[in-house]
C-alpha cells in the first residue's frame, strides 16, 4: 500500500508501467510468503517444547509469546531468534514503508497549490496513522522479551493490531468517500 501511494504520488505518469498486474502480484506474493515462512518457524520451533500444567493459553489467539509461557522447556534460543529476525519481519518493513512517506510529503512539500497540498495530505495521512498504530504494538511486543509485558498488556497490543486496525481500515478510507460523508452527516443532524 505505501509503495503504490508513493508511486501515485511521487510518479503518477510511471504508475500505470510500475503498479502493472505483474508486480501487484509480486508484492502481494512476496508479502504472503514472507509471512507465512516466518509463522511456519515459529510453529516448528515450538511444537518441539514440552508443555506442562495448564493448557489454557491467555490469549485471543495461538500468540506465540502465550505459548511460550505454557511450556517448561528453556525458551531462550527461541526468543533470541525471534529477536534476531524481528528486523527483518517487522522493522526492515516498517523502515521502508516509512522511507515511502518521507518521499511522498518531500513530493507534498513541492506541490504549489495550498488544495492540491492539502488534497494529497489528506490522501495519505489516513495510511500513515494506520502504519503507526499497526507497526507500533508489533514490533513493541515482539521485539522485546517475553517478560516485558504482562499477559493483559499483550492481549491489549494483539487486540489493537488484530481487531481495532483492522476495524478502523473501512471507516479511514471510506471517509475520504463524498457520499459516505453526507450520509453520515444528515444521519448525526437527524438525530439532533
Amino acid at each position: 500500500m505505501a509503495y503504490d501511494r508513493y508511486v501515485a504520488i511521487c510518479k503518477p505518469l510511471h504508475y500505470p508501467l510500475i503498479m502493472n498486474k505483474r508486480n501487484c502480484i509480486l508484492l502481494a506474493a512476496a508479502s504472503w510468503i514472507t509471512g507465512s515462512l516466518d509463522m511456519s518457524f515459529s510453529i516448528i520451533y515450538i511444537s518441539q517444547y514440552s508443555f506442562c500444567g495448564s493448557n489454557e493459553i491467555n490469549h485471543f489467539y495461538c500468540d506465540p509469546n502465550a505459548l511460550l509461557k505454557l511450556t517448561c522447556s528453556d525458551t531462550h534460543n527461541f526468543e533470541i531468534t525471534v529477536l534476531s529476525e524481528g528486523p527483518f519481519v517487522a522493522v526492515i518493513p516498517f523502515l521502508l514503508t516509512l522511507s515511502s512517506y518521507i518521499f511522498i510529503i518531500v513530493a507534498v512539500l513541492k506541490i504549489r497549490s495550498s488544495e492540491g497540498r492539502r488534497k494529497t495530505f489528506s490522501t495519505f495521512s489516513s495510511h500513515l496513522i494506520i502504519v503507526l498504530l499497526f507497526y507500533g504494538p508489533i514490533i513493541c511486543v515482539y521485539m522485546s522479551p517475553s517478560s516485558m509485558f504482562s499477559p493483559e498488556e499483550e492481549k491489549m497490543f494483539a487486540l489493537l493490531y488484530t481487531g481495532f486496525i483492522p476495524m478502523l481500515n473501512p471507516l479511514i478510507y471510506s471517509m475520504r468517500n463524498k457520499e459516505v460523508k453526507n450520509a453520515l452527516r444528515n444521519l448525526m443532524f437527524r438525530k439532533y
